[in-house]
């Protein structure tokens, strides 16, 4: 995270992120937001005003890349919309197989199981590891979708601080068989957790279950993730992702060995009874993985976006994390500068995309999520609106 040019901070000291603020989770809001509609690929209409939006997680605008959308109209035509089937029963499309294949080539992988969603990836793994491990070691700032899948683990669960490789190797002592239950990017700071460090403090039977699905397709020189951004094997890594995040689409995969792939088939209930994502998405997806393996242009511009970005805000003297993380998340230290920047930020006809969300800061943060398709101008207006007086 980054702290506001306006933020309160004690002489002499230079400003930092306020990723060390206390991480406190906040209440389910009582109620939704405002309905939003994009217009064209990085604007919505907002309270009939047109805004540069910076907000979600489409990191390269696939959601509405032609091609992925024409996949999605051939898909409807050739397959229907739904399969209305587990997997296990009727519901096992020759699509899924050829999806599951390409992900594996993408990610390198020895094997991927498709399921419907990013969220349920984890707790379908759980599920089919829940008997494997002596102890569950789950970051403190982990994701809502591995808390829950760390309530289907039979071994107790202890948490370690935030990223804290040192903390997780002091809580490894004495445990022969450990799972580490970890993000590969946190959503709202856009931190990297240090992989590379946690696999060398993991004894030789323990393993890391990494929720990758805010760096899937963004980190590494292939866009293979948190593994491949860190130089580590995957060996010890069963990684899961989301496909709605930068591939665009929908849906989850379980990235791991040929094994694990067998075992979950065979003992998770939720793959069991889950009904598969509709084919004409599946047809998506593939044309998307397709798009971001064959076309390197897409990286290269999403890099230079944040470069840009984070240089500009560097250079008006905010601290911003060195890493090649689209994330920027803004927590104002009280109402009144959160009230402040939200105005400077319609000034500058940019969607205040105030988030208030479990996991969040207390009080909610502005989180912006800088695009392969944002313009330099779009970019101009969002580190101006962070910085000027």
């Amino acid at each position: 995270m980054v702290v506001p040019r306006h933020s309160k901070v004690r002489p002499g000291r230079k400003r930092e992120a306020s990723c060390k603020q206390k991480h406190v989770c906040i209440s389910h809001p009582s109620a939704l937001p405002e309905p939003l509609q994009q217009v064209e690929r990085t604007w919505v209409m907002w309270r009939n005003r047109r805004l540069s939006y910076f907000a979600g997680c489409d990191y390269f605008r696939l959601a509405s890349h032609p091609a992925v959308l024409e996949s999605v109209q051939i898909g409807l035509a050739r397959y229907g919309l739904n399969v209305a089937a587990s997997r296990l029963t009727t519901g096992h499309h020759a699509l899924y197989t050829r999806l599951e294949d390409a992900l594996a080539e993408f990610f390198a992988a020895p094997a991927a199981l498709l399921v419907s969603n990013g969220y349920v990836a984890n707790v379908i793994a759980a599920q089919a590891l829940h008997e494997d491990f002596s102890h569950i070691l789950l970051d403190a700032r982990a994701h809502a979708s591995l808390r829950d899948a760390a309530r289907f683990f039979r071994g107790p669960v202890v948490e370690f601080k935030h990223r804290d490789a040192a903390d997780l190797a002091r809580r490894l002592k004495g445990k022969p068989t450990p799972l580490v239950l970890t993000d590969g990017v946190f959503s709202f700071g856009g931190e990297i957790a240090p992989v590379r460090d946690y696999l060398q403090a993991l004894p030789r039977e323990g393993r890391i279950l990494l929720d990758d699905s805010h760096a899937a397709g963004v980190l590494g020189q292939s866009g293979a993730g948190t593994p491949e951004h860190a130089g580590s094997a995957r060996r010890r890594i069963i990684q899961t992702v989301t496909l709605s995040k930068a591939f665009g689409v929908y849906g989850g995969v379980m990235l791991c060995t040929r094994a694990l792939r067998e075992k979950t088939i065979a003992f998770s209930r939720m793959f069991a009874g889950n009904t598969p994502l509709p084919p004409p998405l599946a047809n998506a997806a593939l044309t998307a993985i397709g798009l971001l393996r064959n076309d390197p242009s897409f990286r290269h511009r999403l890099a230079q976006n944040v470069d840009y970005a984070k240089n500009a805000l560097r250079a008006a003297g905010m601290t911003v994390p060195a890493t090649p993380v689209p994330i920027i998340t803004v927590a104002p230290h009280d109402r009144r500068a959160m009230q402040a920047l939200h105005q400077r930020l319609v000034a500058h006809e940019i969607f205040p995309s105030l988030i208030k969300y479990p996991g969040a800061p207390e009080g909610g943060c502005f989180r912006f999520v800088i695009s392969s398709e944002h313009s330099r101008e779009q970019l101009d207006h969002l580190t101006a609106s962070l910085t000027d007086d």
